[in-house]
């Protein structure tokens, strides 16, 4: 497990076939960090209101997140 400060994510684009949530979720499992970052474009609402599309993986994403948040990260 590789240990940082600080870890910046955007332009992830939950909500979208392009979005490489396995690719998000390998990351978060072999990197941690004091500070987590979310910077934009996390979900991409303009593209879910279009066609709606949330798979399992964007799910894992979100959980993913929000238990490193209850950790104070």
């Amino acid at each position: 497990m590789n240990q940082y400060r600080a870890i910046w994510i955007s332009d992830v684009h939950l909500g979208t076939k392009a979005c490489k949530a396995d690719y998000l979720i390998d990351f978060l499992k072999h990197n941690n960090s004091e500070k987590l970052y979310l910077v934009g474009d996390i979900i991409d609402g303009w593209e879910l209101k279009k066609n709606w599309y949330w798979p399992q993986s964007h799910n894992d994403v979100i959980q993913k997140i929000l238990k490193e948040s209850k950790k104070g990260n």
